[in-house]
Formats: C-alpha cells, sequence, structure tokens
C-alpha cells in the first residue's frame, strides 16, 4: 500500500506518545479512522460495522505504540496497523474496504513477519496479542464480495517497500528523517485539529 507522511503523521505520533493527551489522541484517531474506513463501505453496512471498527482500531492504536518501541520509523508503525485492518477485512469480506489486493496480503505479512510473529499475529488473527482480554465486538461478514474480486479501493503493487508521499516526492521509509519531538506540533495530529478531510493513512 502506498503510506503518504507528512506532519500531520509526525504529530499523531507525538501525541500518542505523550503522557495525558495521549488517551484522548487514541479516541480521536480511532474515531477518525472508522469514520474514513466507513466511507468506503456501502452504506447499508456501516453502522453493523462502526462497533467493531471502534474496537479494533483502538487495539491498534496499541500496536502502533509497540512498534515504535520496537525501533520502526513511524511510516512502517503506521504500515504495520494498515495491514493488521486489511487482514481483518479479508477475514469479513470487506474487498470495498481492503487498501491492498488479497494476492498481497501474504507479501505484506512477510515484509513485516519479524514483528507479527513475536506479537501472535497472522492474518487470520489480526490483532494476536493485541486482542482486548474482553474481546472486541463481531459484525457481519460479506463473503459474496470477496469472491467477486472487487477491490475498488486497493492500491498494487506497493508489496516492496514502504512509499513515503512528503509532499513532493515519494522515498523510501526507511530512509526518511524523523524530525526530532520538539520540532512538532502535537495540535496538527488528526483528529486534534479539526480537519474533517484528514486522511487514514
Amino acid at each position: 500500500m502506498k503510506i503518504s507522511q507528512n506532519v500531520r503523521h509526525w504529530a499523531a505520533k507525538k501525541a500518542l506518545t505523550t503522557p495525558v493527551i495521549g488517551s484522548y489522541a487514541n479516541d480521536k484517531l480511532v474515531d477518525l479512522h472508522t469514520k474514513i474506513f466507513l466511507g468506503k463501505a456501502d452504506e447499508s453496512r456501516r453502522d453493523e460495522r462502526e462497533a467493531h471498527l471502534d474496537d479494533f482500531f483502538d487495539a491498534t492504536m496499541d500496536t502502533y505504540v509497540a512498534a515504535l518501541q520496537a525501533g520502526y520509523p513511524e511510516a512502517e508503525a503506521r504500515e504495520i496497523t494498515h495491514i493488521q485492518a486489511n487482514f481483518d477485512f479479508f477475514n469479513h469480506g470487506w474487498a470495498e474496504m481492503m487498501e491492498i489486493p488479497a494476492d498481497e496480503l501474504e507479501e505484506h505479512y512477510r515484509r513485516y513477519e519479524s514483528f507479527f510473529s513475536e506479537h501472535g499475529i497472522t492474518i487470520d488473527d489480526p490483532l494476536g496479542e493485541f486482542r482486548p482480554a474482553a474481546g472486541i465486538r463481531e459484525a457481519p461478514a460479506t463473503p459474496d464480495a470477496l469472491e467477486d474480486g472487487e477491490f475498488e479501493n486497493a492500491v498494487a503493487g506497493f508489496a516492496d517497500d514502504v512509499y513515503v508521499d512528503d509532499g513532493e516526492t515519494i522515498i523510501q521509509g526507511e530512509n526518511a528523517v524523523e524530525p526530532s519531538p520538539d520540532e512538532v506540533d502535537v495540535s496538527a495530529a488528526p483528529g486534534l485539529d479539526d480537519d474533517e478531510d484528514a486522511t487514514a493513512d
């Protein structure tokens, strides 16, 4: 998948890892991701998926922080969570919400296999050890959509590396230079600046 990179993502990283505002930022980012991905679903399916997505994205915020703590750059930590989401969408047959085609799921898993294996994450179990003890609320599957092979929001061909869009150029994630924390304003984080046009990638 193609991962964008700009000041909003650096701000989200700082917000999630800052005491006091971290919990607030977490909730706002969960709301934002749920809204964006529900927007890709058929209107008749949105209500039945909302609670599941809220719970799922809340759990992936823990994955994101764990990946950062493990030394992954921000773009890669974020891509890990998006891969988790695509595993979940695939398992539910939510083809229209997937960002990558089904035949690239294995490639994306292999790119982060060491992290996924360490935390028990698989295509069949997208959350692994990050699954809350109380579980997450479930939603109906739509396997027919998966069988139809319609992945209208998926972008193929990005399984080889993390692609980072800094506004002008596309560079490999591992070569991206992250700003120091004191250079980032947390108020610019998605969900914290009231920008309703923010995107989740």
